[in-house]
């Protein structure tokens, strides 16, 4: 049994009592104690990973149609969709052409599962690490991110493109000030301008920097007056607004016009292709994590229609931006974490489209200490449940986190001074970790 802050068990009473007569006294104890525990937590991960992009896909897209066909099913299982073979050998759906030409680069997980089969509960998952719990919203992983190690190169530890996508992409149980940047427009649009990064109109550097100074002390003096989350966090969040609109460096890391125009072509000029080449500035630049969304994955009808028209974007982007990470020495340190809520159901329904499925389900990683070639785990042969190797949503988090150098079971304090462990009992998937 673990203890849990200053709670100490049956066994550690009976220890102090052992000890006693050494003369290691109560207090002596509980310090031993507690630096084992520090000790525990904090013990040095050497990081793989300096930053993550983590691509979610809301919906629940089809693994059958992406990363895990089976041709040798029959039709109603295995859907219209035909299969190529990808550089390393494997078999994945026709959808994926450009992916599958550099497989080597990539990992596939064929084998997640969870119980959630509603949207919100799944993506709560997939977000967090965690089971939903009524008593607690857990922080995302880029709140976590955040948390752990601050910002870097004066740009936000967490960005969002193009908005926080959903509740449980936000910080959870820990302070605001963790929450992320959102960039409030989507790259992709017409006249793209992410909000608050320019002076407003009339103020020069000169009156910017005095305005700063007389926030500065009005801050201070409420800082006194009230220790709340609201206060400390709104001071933090002034902070680095101040440090990104003061930093040219940072304000240019937004600015898309800066890339050239063939590169913006080989992404795509659309939302997949301008959301993950944004991502690839931002992480060049120092952000640790971007969470971007692209799509509408819940395909009740008409599956193989539905992917036809998503499925190229996504899959010329996803290609542009594994290869451009590369070409720039940044994809060794950078993470690429392609996910969904869940899968679809193994059979077609009657309006030729597949339902809600959590029982197995696919995800993309690539980059960040990631052995590239990998397939790990294996669905059934209806791709209805894990045939070998099942890795839940814990596990996902705690590989992530292990590559950027994070113990998963180190323990944040939530609401009531309750330690609550970043992960709880995930393991690491150490065949995927080169």
């Amino acid at each position: 049994m673990k203890c849990r802050g200053n709670s100490i068990s049956r066994r550690g009473f009976l220890t102090v009592g052992a000890v006693g007569s050494l003369g290691l006294n109560l207090a002596t104890f509980l310090q031993v104690r507690d630096a084992r525990a520090q000790q525990k937590h904090y013990d040095f991960i050497p990081a793989k990973a300096d930053s993550v992009i983590h691509v979610f896909l809301p919906g629940g897209i089809a693994h059958q149609e992406s990363f895990d066909p089976k041709p040798f099913s029959p039709i109603e299982y295995r859907g219209e969709m035909g299969t190529i073979k990808t550089n390393t050998g494997e078999v994945v759906s026709e959808t994926i052409p450009q992916l599958a030409k550099m497989a080597d680069k990539f990992a596939i997980i064929r084998s997640m599962t969870h119980g959630e089969a509603a949207h919100e509960r799944g993506t709560h998952n997939m977000f967090t690490g965690y089971k939903p719990s009524p008593a607690l919203q857990y922080p995302s992983f880029g709140s976590v991110v955040s948390h752990e190690f601050g910002p870097r190169e004066n740009l936000p530890p967490y960005v969002c493109i193009p908005n926080q996508p959903n509740i449980y992409a936000g910080n959870g149980y820990l302070s605001s000030s963790f929450a992320p940047f959102s960039l409030g427009a989507d790259p992709a649009s017409g006249g793209f301008k992410v909000r608050d990064l320019s002076l407003p109109s009339g103020v020069d550097d000169e009156r910017f920097a005095r305005r700063r100074s007389a926030l500065d002390a009005v801050n201070y003096y409420f800082s006194q007056k009230d220790r709340s989350d609201n206060v400390q966090a709104m001071n933090t969040f002034y902070e680095r607004a101040y440090n990104l609109v003061s930093s040219e460096k940072a304000r240019d890391a937004f600015d898309l016009d800066k890339e050239d125009n063939a590169l913006r072509d080989r992404y795509g000029r659309n939302q997949a292709g301008q959301r993950m080449l944004m991502a690839r500035r931002l992480v060049e630049a120092g952000v640790r994590m971007v969470s971007l969304t692209y799509g509408g994955w819940d395909m009740h009808n008409n599956v193989t229609s539905g992917m036809k028209n998503q499925m190229p974007a996504l899959d010329q982007a996803l290609a542009a931006l594994i290869s451009d990470l590369d070409s720039r020495g940044l994809l060794e340190r950078t993470l690429v974490m392609v996910s969904s809520e869940f899968g679809r159901t193994p059979k077609i329904n009657q309006t030729a489209g597949r339902d809600h499925w959590p029982k197995v389900f696919s995800v993309m990683l690539a980059g960040g200490g990631i052995r590239g070639g990998t397939v790990y785990g294996m669905s059934n042969a209806t791709a209805s449940e894990p045939e070998i190797d099942p890795v839940g949503p814990e596990d996902l988090a705690t590989t992530m986190y292990h590559l950027l150098g994070i113990v998963a079971d180190k323990e944040l304090m939530a609401p009531g001074d309750r330690p609550i462990e970043i992960v709880d009992n995930g393991q690491v998937i150490k065949p995927l970790i080169v």
